[in-house]
C-alpha cells in the first residue's frame, strides 16, 4: 500500500507521517521527497548544471547554498521548473529505488508536489493536509529558522490544490483525527 501525503510548508505531513508508522507498529515507512530533492543536489552532476542555469552565486564552499538557490527559485514558476528540471530525474531514481526496496511495508511518500507527479496516482490512499496559514507560517518559522519573508515567498510558489483529488482532507492535524484515519486503512 501506498499512501500520499501533500500540503503546503508547514502543514505537518512529516508529522502525520510519524503518527501513522506509530499507529502501525512501525509496518510503515516513510518517503520525505523534500529530502530527496535536497539529497540530489550534492551530486557532481546536478551541482555543475545548476552552476551552468544559475551561475555560481548558487555555490558556496563548494556546495550548492539551498537559501540562495531557494531565493531565486520560490521567486519565479520560470525559474523554479529550471530547477526541476534539472533534479527530477535524478530524484525519480531515489524514489524508484525506494519503493522497490519497500513493496513489503506500507509506504507513505509526502511531498507539497507529490499531486503533479506520476507517484499521485500510484497512491492507494491520498491525504491533503489544509492547515491554517498563520499555524503553517509559525512552524514552518520556527522549524526552518526562516523569516516571515522566506516564507512568504515559499506560499508564493505553493501550488494550488483540488480536494476533490483526495481521498482524506485534513483540517486540523490532532491524534485523534489521525488514529481514525489509521483505522479506516
Amino acid at each position: 500500500m501506498i499512501i500520499g501525503i501533500c500540503g503546503k510548508s508547514g502543514c505537518g505531513k512529516s508529522t502525520l507521517a510519524n503518527q501513522i508508522i506509530e499507529l502501525t507498529n512501525n509496518k510503515a515507512i516513510h518517503l520525505d521527497i523534500d529530502k530527496v530533492g535536497h539529497s540530489v543536489l550534492l551530486l557532481p552532476e546536478v551541482k555543475q548544471e545548476l552552476i551552468k542555469i544559475f551561475g555560481e552565486s548558487v555555490i558556496k564552499e563548494n556546495m550548492v547554498d539551498r537559501k540562495k538557490l531557494g531565493e531565486i527559485v520560490f521567486d519565479s514558476r520560470n525559474e523554479m521548473s529550471k530547477l526541476s528540471d534539472i533534479t527530477w530525474k535524478y530524484m525519480q531514481i531515489e524514489i524508484d529505488n525506494f519503493l522497490n526496496n519497500h513493496k513489503d511495508k506500507i509506504i507513505i511518500l509526502d511531498w507539497l508536489l507529490l499531486s503533479i507527479s506520476k507517484y499521485f496516482d500510484m497512491c492507494d490512499i491520498k491525504i491533503l493536509l489544509d492547515i491554517p496559514y498563520e499555524v503553517r507560517k509559525q512552524r514552518a518559522m520556527k522549524r526552518d529558522n526562516i523569516t516571515e519573508e522566506a516564507f512568504d515567498l515559499r506560499e508564493k510558489a505553493s501550488i494550488e490544490f483540488d480536494e476533490n483529488a483526495f481521498d482524506y482532507v485534513v483540517k486540523a492535524n490532532d491524534k485523534e483525527i489521525v488514529k481514525r484515519l489509521v483505522k479506516s486503512l
